[in-house]
């Protein structure tokens, strides 16, 4: 579509004014998103083990790769999704189709799995993930079939003890979760409002005032944007949020206050998951479908000189 000069102007004073801000943050303004591989099917939860290697989500199966794009198939799971490693070199995975958060072994076999029910109740589907290493937990999210129409997403804690515990409820489609390094604040995409909130971290698993941190921007159907849900999100090493925007073949960046400092190309248009990465951690890789999500997928890589926060716990 031909831009009227109004928009035009309206464009480039955006483009200005998110520029202005990602410098001061020292991020860079622009970035391109170089593809690694690709993959049959629309992938996800991507993250890197303790010798570099990385893992996404793609269909049935996990694949491992490495960083000059060599991959193969590692473990075959139902419908993995969320997906980090612990410091025994086990790993947690989110599966809607197994109604659990898995446990596998450094080399990809099924263990007993992480949670699988909450209060009595099975998991719906447990969608993605963030470690409590301080204290040996983890929180997850469990959208299940919850929508604007029927907000019955859910928000869990699992204890070091193994006990799942109900965090909060009532959302629509709750998404992408990531808690701050120093454990007082939780951040979790709601992906049919197309917004993230925050919440403050009372005691691990306790989760009180829950507050809008930012609405995202919309589609622009103009662009080729089918669709705006915010997905897998990571911090990096100055407390910004990098959330993988659906549909919008985008990265937004949002500052702690939720301010939209930057917005990169996420090269896949249903952009899906989001982990900084490589020798210096200052590569964000980025997850998603190629297309729409029944066709295949890619891994991204985006050179930012940004450092990522370490997210892998320390090895045992």
């Amino acid at each position: 579509m031909r831009k009227t000069p109004s928009t035009l102007i309206v464009g480039l004073v955006l483009g200005a004014s998110l520029a202005a801000q990602a410098a001061e943050q020292e991020l860079p303004a622009t970035a391109k998103a170089v593809k690694l591989f690709e993959v049959p099917h629309y992938c996800e939860g991507v993250v890197f083990d303790h010798a570099g290697r990385g893992y996404v989500s793609e269909g049935e199966t996990i694949v491992q790769f490495t960083l000059d794009g060599k991959h193969s198939n590692w473990a075959v799971t139902g419908a993995p999704n969320g997906h980090k490693v612990l410091a025994d070199g086990t790993h947690l995975v989110c599966d809607a189709s197994r109604h659990a958060v898995l446990r596998l072994s450094a080399d990809g076999k099924l263990l007993e799995p992480a949670s699988t029910e909450c209060n009595g109740k099975s998991l719906r589907g447990p969608n993605d993930l963030s470690l409590d290493t301080r204290h040996g937990g983890f929180y997850f999210t469990d959208p299940g079939e919850s929508s604007v129409d029927n907000p019955i997403g859910t928000v869990h804690y699992v204890d070091s003890h193994g006990i799942t515990h109900l965090c909060d409820g009532g959302l629509a489609f709750p998404n992408g979760v990531v808690l701050t390094p120093d454990g007082k604040h939780l951040y979790v995409g709601e992906s049919q409002k197309n917004r993230v909130h925050v919440y403050d971290v009372e005691a691990p698993g306790k989760l009180v005032k829950r507050r809008l941190l930012a609405d995202l921007p919309k589609k622009d159907p103009a662009r080729g944007q089918i669709d705006n849900q915010p997905d897998g999100m990571c911090l990096d090493a100055a407390g910004n949020l990098y959330v993988a925007h659906y549909g919008m073949r985008e990265v937004q960046v949002l500052s702690p206050e939720g301010k939209l400092i930057a917005r990169y190309p996420g090269g896949n248009l249903t952009t899906s998951n989001v982990a900084f990465g490589g020798p210096k951690m200052d590569q964000l890789f980025v997850t998603g479908g190629l297309g729409e999500e029944k066709g295949g997928g890619g891994l991204f890589r985006l050179d930012l000189g940004v450092k990522g926060l370490v997210v892998l716990p320390a090895k045992k």
